[in-house]
C-alpha cells in the first residue's frame, strides 16, 4: 500500500478538505489525502470548492465526516490545522500542525482569502509529499 496522509481541521469543511484533495491530486494517487472534523460542519465549504476546482481539483465527493480511528491507524501522518483541533492520539500517530496564516487579517476577504489559503496548504503538501516520498 502506498502512502497516505489524515488531514483534520475542526469542521472538515475548508482547509483540511482541501489539504487531502491536492494530496491525492499533486502526487498522481501515489500518497492518499484523507480529511476529517474534531466537529464537522454540515457541508464543504462552497468557496473552498470553487477555488479548489479552480486549481483543477476535484472535490465534488467531499463531505464533513468525524475522524476515523481505522484511517488514523493507517496513515504515514496525521495533519492537524489551525489551532482549533485538539484530537487526541496515542503516542504512535506521527502528527504535526499546520498553522495558516489568515488573509482577513490582511484585508483579503472571499474567494480571494480562500485562494491564498489553498495555495499556502499546496505548497505544505507538496514540501510533505516531497518527505514522504523519500
Amino acid at each position: 500500500m502506498g502512502s497516505s496522509v489524515l488531514f483534520i481541521c475542526s469542521r472538515n469543511s475548508g482547509k483540511s478538505q482541501m489539504a487531502a484533495a491536492l494530496m491525492t491530486h499533486l502526487t498522481e494517487g501515489k500518497i492518499i489525502g484523507y480529511s476529517a472534523g474534531t466537529k464537522p460542519g454540515e457541508a464543504v465549504n462552497p468557496e473552498s470548492l470553487e477555488v479548489i476546482t479552480e486549481a483543477g481539483v476535484d472535490m465534488t465527493q467531499a463531505h464533513p465526516k468525524e475522524i476515523d480511528p481505522a484511517i488514523v491507524e493507517q496513515v504515514d501522518r496525521v495533519v492537524i490545522l489551525g489551532s482549533e483541533a485538539h484530537p487526541v492520539f496515542g503516542e504512535s500517530v506521527r502528527t504535526e500542525r499546520w498553522l495558516i496564516s489568515e488573509p482577513s487579517d490582511e484585508g483579503h476577504t472571499g474567494l480571494e482569502r480562500m485562494r491564498r489559503i489553498r495555495d499556502e496548504i499546496a505548497e505544505r503538501v507538496r514540501a510533505l509529499s516531497y518527505e514522504l516520498e523519500k
